[in-house]
């Protein structure tokens, strides 16, 4: 009789938050990373600090397949509030781990599970000193119970474990000690199951990093020039900055010691979409980061950029609304928000990674965009990209240099006999040029203001010079399709239906892409990447008869903003949407557009 399939198995493990399970899953996450099997993990926190119920979720996929897993096949349930709930989840077949220490409830039972107990806290309890962290050294217990389970060596487990801990010798014996008694307890009952173990992958992750979206679009930032931040902390974007400021001194600080650089913590949103404006009009690379409640705030702000074309950059990682809504879980219900920001006419480039390195990419390259048009960019992030673990490859140095667009330099303005008008279009690409402060050319000056105003930056209320300035905008948006990052297609499947995704949407459609072709359903693929839409979205629309638009909100924003741009492609645009604040499976996703088909 043949075993079982190897590295295929999505681990669930619910705790309470605050019990200190976070680095008891980052160890055990690392771990498969570092035997070379593509994996990925999934966080799943209230928005309390410490009590409610937590759910880490790790998938471990020889396919490569990185998206939340449909089924729980391992359920660790060191929950006992959540534990029936938990148990319910598991798919038929599943494994259920849990603390033996007392008898498990009659309710937790299911005959079509295997269950097996490890006495997690009564090893502790034995043989583990007090301390204040004992209490918290229980999971630690599963770490080695599934290790074992599951193939994991010891040695892979002790060496992330010193990884982690690498400057506290005591808490990694202690830590480790409580890994090999939850490892030898399943060894002494020859513990035995039916799921997929993991078996190394030689050379597997080779030349790959973990990181986190938030800690990518940080180092994009400080590699694109960015020397001024401003930020009020709001989940789940307060990790982008916290990682600048771990990062920043490296690079933006003299051989004598002076930073040349400023991170501000504003007292609200609305004071850091100022001073960000403020810093951008003085020639800085200047950004800030917030979630959708602090984008509501910024909206005057980021019309006042528009208007006045002040280059700056915004970083929103999504959550879940409206209002306060779910802070910590993903969505990507700000599209609209983003790329129509503020009253009256405005459009705004918006840049949308899918991965760490794109984010690392995208990131870096919104301030060139930013400078070059002259005007407010927003980076489209999701809690899912932003502050979940995710293997990627390396992120790729800039490969070119900055980009600062029209800005005129004294000598230029000498070059051009000294005529300067803020806001003439001299090319006809609505792009107008500009001078900051310090530029000591007496033509050089111009005042900015949020009200009409000519070409000459006059205050104006004349209904044809506000049309002319409101076409011009719109020309400059235009313009910016080509420029943006193309999308990713991927043609010739001989079908006459396309998916079209964006952000964290990428790798589930890419797994029900693989399910949906396996049905004898094959579909081409679009991956978009920026707002304005470019050329090669109108020629998808084109091919296909069908479109199934993979979209993470109620309303269908990105469909609405699609039709809206190709109106005669409208009808054939059909919305698969997901919006219970969870990251999206493949099997929704088939589930979703198998009902379209139907």
């Amino acid at each position: 009789m043949s075993g079982p399939a190897v590295n295929d198995v999505n681990i669930c493990i619910a705790t309470e938050n605050g019990s200190g399970s976070a680095s008891a899953n980052n160890i055990l996450f690392k771990s498969i990373f570092k035997m070379g099997i593509p994996c990925s993990a999934k966080n799943l926190f209230p928005s309390n600090i410490q009590g409610l119920p937590t759910w880490y979720q790790i998938r471990a996929s020889g396919q490569g397949y990185l998206s939340r897993k449909d089924t729980i096949d391992v359920m660790v349930t060191f929950n006992d509030r959540t534990a029936a709930e938990d148990v319910e989840k598991v798919r038929p077949g599943g494994l259920v781990l849990h603390d033996d220490s007392k008898p498990l409830p009659g309710n937790l039972m299911r005959e079509d599970l295997t269950y097996l107990g490890v006495p997690a806290a009564n090893l502790v309890r034995e043989h583990i000193k007090v301390t204040q962290l004992r209490a918290k050294q229980r999971n630690m217990i599963y770490v080695g119970a599934l290790g074992q389970l599951f193939g994991i060596p010891l040695e892979i487990l002790k060496a992330v474990l010193s990884d982690t801990f690498g400057d506290k010798p005591a808490v990694i014996e202690s830590n480790f000690l409580c890994i090999e008694l939850g490892y030898r307890h399943m060894e002494s009952i020859g513990a035995s199951h039916g799921i997929p173990r993991l078996e190394p992958i030689p050379g597997g992750n080779k030349g790959k990093i973990m990181t986190e979206g938030n800690t990518a679009a940080a180092l994009g930032a400080i590699f694109g020039g960015a020397s001024v931040v401003a930020w009020y902390p709001i989940t789940p974007s307060s990790s982008l900055v916290e990682e600048m400021i771990a990062y920043i001194p490296r690079y933006r600080t003299d051989p004598d010691g002076h930073n040349r650089y400023v991170i501000l913590q504003a007292e609200d949103e609305l004071a850091s979409a100022a001073i960000i404006i403020g810093a951008g009009f003085c020639g800085a690379r200047a950004m800030t980061s917030t979630s959708g409640p602090g984008l509501s705030l910024m909206q005057e702000g980021i019309g006042l950029a528009y208007f006045v074309e002040v280059p700056c950059v915004f970083f929103i990682v999504q959550r879940g609304g409206p209002s306060t809504g779910l802070p910590t879980r993903t969505q990507q219900a700000d599209i609209t928000l983003m790329h129509q920001g503020s009253h009256g006419d405005t459009k705004h480039i918006v840049l949308i990674p899918h991965d760490n390195p794109s984010t690392f990419e995208m990131s870096w390259r919104a301030f060139d965009f930013a400078d070059r048009y002259q005007c407010p960019v927003l980076v489209m992030l999701d809690l899912d990209i932003g502050m979940n673990s995710n293997i990627s490859e390396t992120f790729s140095y800039p490969d070119r240099p900055l980009d600062r667009g029209k800005l005129l330099s004294k000598e230029d303005l000498e070059a051009q006999g000294g005529k300067f008008m803020r806001y003439l279009d001299r090319d006809g690409d609505g792009i107008t040029q500009r001078t900051i402060p310090g530029n000591d050319h007496p033509g050089a000056a111009y005042f900015a203001r949020g009200s009409g105003h000519d070409e000459n930056a006059t205050y104006s209320e004349d209904n044809q010079v506000y049309r002319k300035l409101l076409d011009r905008l719109r020309r400059k948006y235009e313009g910016a399709r080509d420029h943006v990052p193309r999308p990713i297609v991927s043609n010739g499947s001989g079908g006459s239906e396309g998916v079209i995704c964006f952000g964290s949407s990428y790798q589930p459609t890419l797994e029900a892409l693989d399910r949906l072709k396996d049905e004898g359903q094959p579909m081409d693929h679009l991956l978009l990447r920026a707002l304005p839409f470019t050329g090669e979205v109108r020629d998808f629309l084109a091919a296909h008869e069908k479109i199934h638009l993979v979209e993470q909100n109620r309303d269908a924003q990105m469909t609405q903003i699609m039709r809206d741009d190709f109106p005669e492609f409208a009808a054939r645009i059909h919305p698969v949407l997901i919006y219970d604040g969870l990251p999206a499976t493949a099997g929704e996703i088939v589930e979703l557009i198998k009902g379209e088909t139907g």
